[in-house]
């Protein structure tokens, strides 16, 4: 039995009638050589009963403390049935990818079931070329994407043959804490939650200037330095990084409760390349792709900013940990980054983005990141999610927009991995979307030699997310043409 951090929480409480709050993705499959060329609804509810004990989020639900007086608990369901998770569909002729974005899109608008584990998996039969594709979602509550990585890996083998597992472990299920012991457990944090706060102030208070929302406001720069010298923090490992303030674009506004999604390929090995000729990381080049493709989709839509947007950048603070999918929860802080769309010269953009990357790393590195596991904790939780939902209800207004959208780059094998014996040939990631992030959300997955990538959006919003797929492609020949390709 393991707790909600304040942070899980904060995912549980930005639902809404428009919003929800799990991540997912689409592996496409190659099924030739399954059994009759074809994945099954029965294989695939057996293949989660078998090892659904590998990874927790597989199992558990969530428990409420009464009142909302405290963060609520996971526990293994007793009543877990792998049935009651995945589904199946199959596609008209002649499913192609846009059939497969529009059903998987679909499938993403709807909010999970909070009185079972929080996932489900659908099994999409009819793609073009005898492929299938196999859909999964989980809350974010339970999981951040680099976890979601490793939980789907308990599915999945190194070869068509299905591999060794561990032996389960002998161990009594998790039951509830009685509702005794949750109320009076959830009164004596309540009553050490001043003590708390002011130690997550003043852990926090030296980097304000880095929280969406507050680090736009002129003067905060200077409350920050002020701060730092009051606390004494070591201002030499402290960069400054440019007051950042998102400007308003067609996919910053308030979101439909319908969304739209597209997919595509770019090979890792000219990403690396571009990397090597002119510098930077291979972060700095998809943010670099994603820069150009978003200048591009803006000037078509007549609505280019003259200053950068600013994006979001989620960041695993798992690498060093050691955890596994055993662990649950999100470990991430996010990056507050600034994207030059404003900047018409290919090479002078890429220099930007890069140099504005290498400014947020630093500034990261020197904070640790740790401003939204802290923000998160100052607010009791009986009060914590009737804020969140009252922020989000103004987070359309320009005054309090946060960031313009999510930019995500999340690590994966690359090797090639199986499912039922199905080698898996891409795997596209979906995510969230919110009024306060904005109506569109790109992340990249990197897989066997490609960075998959994934652009979730409101349909309201932006009516053709696949030409930021388009974009994307034509924003690598771009950046080829750069590096001397």
């Amino acid at each position: 039995m393991s707790q909600l951090t304040a942070v899980d929480a904060n995912f549980l409480n930005i639902e809404g009638g428009t919003t929800v709050a799990h991540i997912g993705g689409v592996a496409i499959l190659d099924t030739t050589l399954c059994p009759g060329g074809r994945l099954t609804l029965d294989e695939m509810i057996e293949l989660v009963r078998e090892r659904a004990y590998l990874a927790k989020p597989i199992r558990q639900r969530l428990v409420e403390v009464p009142f909302g007086i405290d963060l609520p608990y996971w526990i293994d369901d007793p009543d877990f049935d792998p049935a009651l998770h995945v589904h199946e569909v199959t596609l008209p002729c002649p499913g192609d990818e846009r059939q497969l974005g529009e059903e998987v899109a679909r499938l993403h608008e709807s909010p999970l079931d909070r009185s079972r584990p929080l996932w489900e998996m659908c099994l999409v039969h009819g793609l073009a070329g005898g492929r299938t594709a196999v859909y999964v979602k989980v809350h974010h509550a339970a999981i951040d994407g680099v976890l979601a990585a490793e939980t789907l890996a308990a599915l999945l083998d190194l070869s068509p043959e299905p591999r060794a597992l561990p032996a389960p472990k002998e161990e009594e299920p998790e039951r509830a804490p009685g509702v005794l012991t949750m109320l009076g457990t959830g009164v004596l944090k309540n009553v050490m939650h001043p003590m708390r706060s002011t130690r997550a102030f003043v852990r926090t208070a030296p980097y304000l200037d880095e929280i969406p929302g507050l680090g736009q406001y002129p003067g905060m720069d200077w409350v920050s330095r002020a701060l730092q010298t009051v606390l004494r923090v070591d201002t030499k490992r402290t960069h400054r990084v440019p007051r950042l303030s998102p400007p308003p674009t067609p996919f910053n506004g308030t979101i439909s409760a319908h969304r739209g999604f597209a997919y595509g390929s770019l090979p890792l090995e000219e990403i690396k390349w571009i990397r090597q000729n002119l510098g930077g990381s291979v972060n700095d080049v998809v943010m670099a792709l994603c820069a150009t493709a978003l200048r591009r989709w803006l000037i078509e839509h007549d609505a280019l900013p003259d200053q950068p947007l600013v994006a979001g950048v989620p960041v695993s603070l798992r690498q060093n940990s050691g955890e596994t999918c055993e662990d649950g929860g999100n470990r991430l802080a996010v990056m507050i980054a600034p994207l030059a769309t404003h900047v018409a010269d290919p090479g002078e953009r890429f220099d930007a983005v890069r140099n504005s990357m290498r400014a947020v790393k630093r500034r990261f590195v020197a904070s640790s990141g740790g401003w939204l596991q802290e923000v998160s904790s100052m607010m009791p939780a009986p009060i914590a999610g009737m804020a969140t939902r009252l922020a989000l209800q103004f987070a359309p207004n320009s005054i309090l927009r946060t960031v313009n959208l999510i930019v995500s780059n999340v690590p994966g094998p690359q090797i090639p991995l199986y499912l039922r014996g199905a080698q898996v040939l891409g795997y596209y990631p979906l995510s969230v979307i919110s009024d306060s992030t904005g109506g569109l959300n790109i992340t990249v997955f990197s897989y066997n030699g490609n960075i998959d990538v994934g652009v979730t959006a409101c349909p309201d919003l932006v009516p053709d997310v696949w030409k930021v797929i388009a974009y994307m492609g034509e924003a690598l020949d771009e950046l080829k043409t750069l590096a001397g390709s």
